[in-house]
């Protein structure tokens, strides 16, 4: 018997040390499916800009393929259609191209964030709390949302780029009401009289030293979350451990949104136990490899 064939993908920058293609081997092989996992990385392809990678991948038959930075935002308006949920939170990180080639985009690193939060911290730790979250790009705009779905009391956000931390906060505000959400001031103070602090950046990740969180700010009492896994253990995180805090990193994000993923783009419901021993074990023999 032939079994189905499928083609998937991720659409980004620095996306080397990925482990979402050690995730959907795994699931293709638990679904008996023949699918491969394409890594198309723009600062491996010299001259390709996100429109020609997303043709080419509806040339080439893929059922759709995750974005991840800097595309979020910029993948959009080449979307013949986009999710509600995704439209709301203004990013798409998930893109299912249909039979004759009409696209639509999804967010689930919203979902992913938030069932990753819950798993580790439980719910219990956001409801209610004053949250700094470090970065209003993509990423950051899934875990705001996220956030909100939380029940955080009031989230505080901080970018380098002031326009882009108006727009999230006015957009949040805009479905969950002005005394929310604001923009950070003084950022070391606001963080001294949070609950939790999150880092949305991209600054941490290999390739992106540094930590963009002052660390004489953070202490004992707070939470700390991170949304990258590459590596796992960000300086913040580092830092955050080191002061008593307790830590999250992007692993429970990235399981999870590919979870959401598989499910739609193959209509397989993959087992959620299985992904995070597969994440495990891609982490592990990654980081051996990297020694």
């Amino acid at each position: 018997m032939t079994r189905r064939r499928i083609l998937l993908g991720l659409i980004g920058r620095n996306i080397q040390g990925s482990l979402s293609p050690a995730l959907f081997a795994d699931a293709f092989e638990a679904a008996a499916v023949d699918g491969y996992y394409h890594l198309m990385d723009a600062d491996r392809m010299p001259g390709r800009q996100l429109p020609q990678l997303l043709e080419a991948i509806k040339v080439a038959g893929f059922a759709g393929a995750n974005i991840t930075y800097p595309f979020k935002q910029e993948i959009i308006p080449l979307l013949d259609a986009v999710d509600p949920e995704a439209a709301q939170v203004g990013a798409v990180n998930t893109v299912a191209i249909a039979p004759d080639g009409r696209t639509t985009g999804y967010n689930f690193d919203r979902s992913g964030w938030r069932n990753s939060f819950a798993e580790t911290f439980g719910a219990d730790n956001a409801r209610g709390a004053a949250v700094v979250q470090v970065g209003a790009g993509g990423a950051g705009r899934a875990v705001a949302f996220a956030l909100m779905d939380l029940g955080v009391a009031v989230l505080i956000i901080h970018d380098l780029d002031g326009a882009r931390a108006g727009a999230l906060k006015a957009d949040v505000a805009k479905h969950y009401g002005a005394d929310r959400c604001r923009v950070a001031g003084d950022l070391r103070r606001e963080i001294a009289a949070a609950d939790g602090i999150v880092n949305a950046t991209q600054v941490g990740m290999t390739g992106f030293p540094g930590n963009p969180i002052p660390v004489a700010a953070l202490k004992p009492t707070h939470w700390a979350a991170d949304v990258i896994y590459t590596p796992v253990e960000t300086e913040f995180l580092k830092a955050a451990a080191g002061k008593g805090a307790r830590v999250l990193n992007g692993g429970g994000m990235c399981v999870y949104q590919a979870v959401e993923a598989f499910r739609l783009l193959t209509g397989i419901a993959p087992d959620v136990a299985r992904m995070h021993r597969a994440f495990a074990k891609g982490l592990a023999a990654r980081d051996a490899a990297m020694v």
